[in-house]
């Protein structure tokens, strides 16, 4: 089962292995949520690849059964509408009948002039996406694995912005520490049988960084960053990977910043 103890003769590629188990990514078919997919796919997990453009989630499904030859389930799903997370929940039960890695990774964080232009429905889109929908999205699957008994993994992922928000990213940050203080409050609820961590991201150069000064930020990152640089999308691979395996199954109510080491 997904968090019994790990055996003291495993081997680190066994405690890694996911075969057999069934991961749901949100905002799974773009930036660091692809990049989560195709990690779990290539370690034996079936994934279901949740986000609000289906095409995009269909395209990499078939893109994750070609490469890895593991099942991949593409689904609509906006994490801002509460009972999209009934309907996802409800189909992945009904294809899997269990699953053992939930991701909650839909996020947005829209820009905004000055802090008294942000308008109450700006406000509450960004709360709703990334606060509630990841909140009632893990309170239903996590009490099924609870209830199965065979526990697993829910694995939030928040933002630096919660611990230090710029001034564009006020709700933003707000909605993100909201993630981290529900990553200690389910770990106690759910605990024993299900682990409950979160990553925390720093600036992670995926397809959002487009919209960037990459010169700006590139010259900011060399002083602001211990190690001089933003992210590869592909870096967001050991911690997830370690959160959803055997290899962390004495870690809950974690929070793994992986942000370069800011100054």
């Amino acid at each position: 089962m997904a968090d019994e103890p790990v055996n003291d003769t495993s081997t680190p590629s066994d405690l890694f292995d996911l075969t057999g188990r069934v991961a749901v990514v949100t905002g799974g078919s773009r930036g660091l949520g692809r990049e989560m997919v195709m990690a779990f796919a290539e370690r034996g997990a079936d994934v279901v690849i949740a986000s609000r453009k289906l095409d995009a989630c269909e395209q990499l499904a078939t893109e994750v059964t070609r490469a890895t030859g593991r099942r991949a389930v593409p689904v609509a799903y906006h994490a801002g509408n509460w009972d999209d997370s009934q309907h996802l929940a409800d189909l992945v039960y009904n294809e899997f009948g269990k699953v053992d890695i939930l991701v909650n990774n839909a996020g947005m964080s829209p820009l905004y002039t000055t802090v008294d232009s942000i308008t109450e429905e700006l406000y509450d889109k960004v709360l709703d996406v990334n606060l509630k929908g990841p909140f009632r999205l893990s309170a239903l699957v996590g009490t099924r694995m609870v209830d199965s008994g065979a526990g697993g993994s829910i694995i939030f992922v928040s933002s630096i912005a919660s611990h230090r928000p710029s001034p564009q990213e006020l709700v933003y940050g707000a909605a993100k520490a909201g993630l981290n203080n529900l990553t200690y409050g389910l770990a106690r609820t759910l605990g024993p049988t299900v682990r409950v961590n979160c990553i925390v991201p720093g600036p992670f150069l995926t397809d959002i960084s487009k919209a960037w000064d990459l010169e700006a930020f590139e010259q900011r990152a060399a002083t602001a960053f211990a190690l001089g640089r933003g992210g590869e999308p592909s870096e967001i691979v050991g911690a997830a990977l370690y959160l959803a395996s055997d290899a962390s199954s004495y870690t809950t109510g974690a929070l793994i910043d992986i942000d370069g080491g800011p100054r």
